[in-house]
């Protein structure tokens, strides 16, 4: 087993559940009266993960071919019944969550997993021999689940599963025309988005100058740039950020890496960026190294998965792209997205064990 890879997510783990004890402790004393409630709930899922991954990793991952469509028909399911007014639960705006106070779980972290394995197993069986009818199914395949969770809306969840997909697609030898094709169609419904509703041209381009509308679009936007603005080198010390004295809203959710920004400085930052980095060269070398076509597939869809998610989260922190609801891995507080990404890890770890060189 990889034990390098190990000793990352471990780290990562850890690491995450003391950022949050420190970035919503404030908001849980406040809501709670416990200034240690979402790290104590964390710290249980965390536990929880952790036990999962290992015997994920004990398992042959051939285990999610065989079942990829269950899980995948099991994802859509529920991405269904979120839907549903009075089964899925509103958040942030979002109908995202089914389920009832702290066992809700948010079906699209299943449909991740069900895209990949579904995908990686019929591009698998495909020998990178893909003809035009397997290439549209399997656009199918990932545009239903992608749909889906654009009705909650949740564009984060949409954009990951999305680029997966595709990122499994070209990992499979799909020929670059196809991408250039899938590009200019996806451009030109962008377009007609925006000729039919002006209004979202206005939204999506708020983050390049957010200060036009300080108490609305461009809020969360300005308060993480007062976070990670002013910190330095080293910041102000674990525990005395500013901003999550309720400036900027949730602290320990999406914008985790904002309060980590301000109390570790650019270092504490430029160290979280290394560890996703050395996260993704392990997952990468997995890869490479895989036995099969499949393991291949799964394993740098892993990693794509999780590249995909930390790109999008600490881009919006900084105010490189429109801000959208997005965790974390590792770090951000929440317990289905942290049992998906140690589950997902667990996979790694168990492709690790039978790598050739």
């Amino acid at each position: 087993m990889d034990r390098w890879l190990l000793l990352l997510i471990v780290i990562c783990t850890v690491f995450g559940i003391v950022l949050i004890d420190s970035a919503s402790s404030v908001w849980a004393l406040d809501r709670f009266g416990d200034a240690h409630f979402f790290s104590k709930r964390q710290g249980v899922f965390a536990v929880a993960g952790l036990l999962l991954m290992v015997i994920v990793s004990r398992v042959d991952y051939i285990v999610w071919d065989k079942y990829a469509k269950w899980i995948y028909l099991t994802a859509f399911l529920l991405l269904i019944l979120v839907l549903i007014p009075g089964v899925g639960l509103v958040r942030n705006g979002s109908q995202s969550w089914i389920g009832a106070g702290p066992l809700s779980i948010q079906p699209a972290e299943v449909a991740k997993l069900g895209v990949l394995f579904l995908t990686a197993g019929l591009l698998a069986r495909s020998q990178k021999k893909i003809t035009s009818g397997r290439l549209f199914f399997l656009i199918g395949v990932i545009i239903l689940p992608f749909g889906t969770v654009m009705l909650q809306p949740d564009l984060g969840s949409g954009t990951v599963i999305l680029g997966t997909g595709f990122a499994l697609l070209f990992l499979a030898g799909v020929s670059y025309r196809f991408f250039m094709f899938l590009f200019a169609a996806g451009a030109a419904g962008f377009t007609a988005l925006i000729i039919s509703a002006p209004y979202r041209l206005q939204r999506i381009t708020s983050f390049l100058d957010p200060w036009q509308d300080p108490l609305g679009a461009g809020f969360q936007m300005i308060q993480s740039l007062y976070a990670s603005g002013p910190a330095g080198l080293f910041g102000f010390g674990l525990t005395n950020s500013r901003q999550k004295h309720f400036y900027l809203p949730e602290p320990q959710n999406d914008f985790i890496f904002a309060i980590a920004a301000e109390e570790f400085g650019f270092a504490g930052g430029a160290l979280i960026m290394t560890l996703f980095l050395l996260i993704i060269w392990r997952g990468i070398l997995i890869a490479v190294q895989a036995p099969d076509l499949f393991a291949m597939l799964c394993a740098g869809g892993i990693v794509m998965m999780i590249g995909i998610q930390v790109f999008i989260n600490i881009s919006v922190v900084i105010g490189l792209i429109p801000v959208t609801g997005i965790t974390l891995p590792f770090f951000s507080y929440g317990g289905s997205s942290l049992l998906v990404v140690l589950f997902s890890c667990g996979i790694l770890l168990n492709i690790s064990r039978s790598r050739s060189v």
